[in-house]
């Protein structure tokens, strides 16, 4: 409807539509926390978090809605058919802009249940999103360098602690939980800090996914991981609400998780946190590849009818 405007126009325009979806949605998970705050009980708490992430599904179906009318990215997807909307998903994917997470949210939305994400403390203070945030039970993560470890070592299970919290409240409703494994975006200058073995990915960090593992392993019966590739380089947020944005491709994939790592004690048995690394650094190395091909690929021709963002 309005892929025809000029780029600054049309971003405008979506970041207009994107503010008042959040605001509006944004008020009735408000209402709905404060009543989870007021009444803890734990059947009051399981249909109010029913009813949250009803609600935050909605909110992910109008951001859905303007991403329709506003974008002209050709979009490459495979590997959505057999998810259950109900269930438990351990999901992980690369990290390369904000946009990954819309990516996510439109392409996953009321396919899975509602993706709940291991977010950095600071976003906390995001003004009206990070208060959201708090209320869906994102859990925050503490991310503390190793020099303050050193002089505090008391703070190194803050994350460990977050996380397994998290995880079992994650419990009482069917819910996907959702890291990147790489715990920031890739920038080339990370990659070179890091010494990264990997071409376009960033070390993972297996921390929080043993954690949700252990908590629900019994629940997940495989890991749900999602390659996200922008042939023509991440954009930025405002690239994104512009239009700048010309092809996403995505892949989603079930690994399966082996048996031995669905439960163990990450924190504190070595052999299991080398045996999980191990596994996971597999993972990394697969997607890797798979990233290098899909990136050599050339464009799939348009389909007869275009239609830019898939349902």
């Amino acid at each position: 409807m309005f892929r025809r405007l000029p780029p600054v126009v049309r971003g405008a325009l979506a970041a207009a539509l994107l503010g008042l979806n959040t605001l509006f949605w944004c008020t009735l998970v408000f209402a709905l926390a404060l009543v989870k705050l007021v009444v803890p009980a734990k059947p009051v708490r399981k249909t109010v978090d029913r009813a949250l992430n009803e609600v935050a599904t909605r909110w992910i179906s109008g951001n859905s809605a303007w991403m329709q009318a506003t974008q002209r990215a050709q979009w490459d997807v495979a590997g959505l058919d057999g998810l259950a909307y109900r269930g438990w998903y351990l999901v992980n994917c690369n990290h390369q802009s904000w946009v990954d997470i819309l990516v996510l949210q439109h392409l996953l939305n009321r396919r899975i249940p509602l993706l709940k994400f291991f977010l950095k403390q600071q976003l906390i203070y995001v003004p009206v999103i990070g208060l959201a945030w708090w209320a869906l039970d994102f859990p925050f993560m503490r991310r503390h360098s190793d020099a303050h470890l050193k002089r505090h070592p008391e703070k190194r299970f803050d994350d460990i602690n977050t996380t397994r919290r998290a995880c079992e409240k994650f419990a009482l409703v069917p819910t996907s939980v959702m890291n990147f494994a790489e715990g920031t975006r890739f920038t080339h200058a990370k990659h070179r800090a890091q010494r990264s073995p990997y071409r376009h990915l960033l070390k993972p960090k297996a921390g929080a996914l043993a954690l949700a593992l252990d908590v629900l392993g019994d629940r997940f019966d495989a890991l749900l991981d999602v390659t996200i590739v922008y042939p023509d380089g991440a954009p930025t947020f405002w690239q994104f609400l512009c239009g700048n944005v010309s092809r996403v491709v995505v892949r989603v994939q079930r690994i399966p998780i082996p048996g031995d790592l669905l439960r163990g004690d990450y924190a504190h048995d070595p052999k299991y946190r080398k045996s999980f690394q191990r596994w996971l650094q597999d993972v990394w190395s697969d997607k890797d590849r798979q990233i290098d091909a899909l990136l050599g690929a050339p464009a799939p021709a348009p389909p007869a009818v275009a239609e830019t963002v898939p349902a």
